[in-house]
């Protein structure tokens, strides 16, 4: 299965963006701290090539704090890029995202010249409790800029500085099948565009490993981390459906239920702090996807060359045989 969500409103969004960010100087761009390759978008950093970017690792209580440090540092050697990370309590978390913003526009700020800065980012990623901190507490919400999508607001954090927010937004087409299971994963695509139970199986196999001890901590099955390691990702979910009461009559297993309860506990953090990729398992997935890519627009260039090339050899065909030129008669 191929995770892809992209519905009409998205489009209207990349839009909007594409035109507000040739008057802004920074960008937040707010990931998932438990996906942070996966949940950059790939559209948004076309489409502010060469502006400053903040990289706001949200929920970062939720993730692996191993983790988190190695993707600090892998954002943060990027150029025009700076990281940081924002926890559950957002609120002391305010004044560190506007110094940072500043010191990434030093030659903005005051009333000639205030700070304009777009909050973008993947649905459900945190950034409507981000906003609602700000506007609650610090800012005053100014309602909808006139051109643009009704979605887009105006929040004055201070006088000379100006936060535009724009909704959750994902991109045309997910090329990296393991992001598309992580983003369904955590809540970031519609339940329409996934199977629960095969997100499920998904997430199991990329958690027995490193993090099978946090699974029988949670659901207590009596088994060592290293057996988990090694059991197919079917019988985990059928344990966790035994030990949830997912079961339908003649104690058969409901994966559906089962899919679901696992959901729910890695989306809420029940599960214990974990993060499902590394900067280097990204950039493996990210590589073997461009090269697939790269293959299949070939073989399709292939497939359509050949396919010219039978249409000209089947006109050919059609054509009359050529009338044979008769001698002249000698005389």
């Amino acid at each position: 299965m191929s995770v892809q969500w992209f519905p009409g409103h998205m489009h209207a969004t990349r839009k909007a963006i594409a035109e507000r960010i040739k008057a802004i100087d920074v960008v937040i761009e707010m990931i998932d701290a438990r996906l942070p390759g996966s949940s950059a978008n790939p559209m948004l950093a076309q489409l502010i090539d060469g502006t400053p970017t903040l990289k706001l690792l949200n929920k970062s209580d939720l993730a692996d704090p191993v983790r988190t440090e190695l993707w600090l540092d892998y954002y943060n050697a990027l150029p025009l890029t700076h990281a940081i990370t924002m926890r559950a309590n957002v609120t002391a978390s305010v004044r560190e995202l506007e110094e940072a913003c500043r010191a990434m526009a030093p030659n903005r700020g005051g009333m000639v010249k205030p700070l304009r800065v777009l909050i973008g980012g993947i649905p459900n990623v945190g950034k409507s409790t981000l906003i609602n901190a700000l506007v609650g507490k610090r800012a005053t919400q100014t309602g909808d800029e006139a051109g643009v999508t009704k979605q887009e607001q105006r929040i004055v954090l201070d006088d000379d500085f100006y936060l535009y927010d724009t909704p959750g937004v994902l991109w045309p087409k997910i090329i990296v099948p393991q992001s598309g299971y992580h983003l369904a994963a955590s809540g970031a695509v519609g339940r329409n565009a996934y199977d629960e139970e095969e997100v499920a199986l998904e997430l199991l196999k990329t958690l027995r490993e490193p993090y099978g001890h946090l699974l029988e901590q949670r659901y207590k099955w009596g088994y060592t981390a290293q057996a988990i390691a090694q059991m197919p990702e079917e019988n985990l979910l059928a344990a966790v459906a035994r030990k949830r009461g997912a079961l339908l009559p003649g104690g058969r297993i409901n994966t559906q239920k089962a899919a679901e309860v696992l959901l729910v506990d890695f989306r809420s953090g029940a599960l214990g702090p974990i993060t499902l990729e590394t900067p280097d398992d990204y950039q493996v997935w990210l590589r073997d996807a461009l090269r697939a890519e790269a293959e299949l627009a070939e073989a399709r260039q292939a497939e359509r060359a050949a396919e010219r090339y039978n249409q000209r050899a089947a006109l050919e065909a059609q054509k009359p045989p050529p009338v044979p030129r008769r001698s002249p008669r000698l005389r």
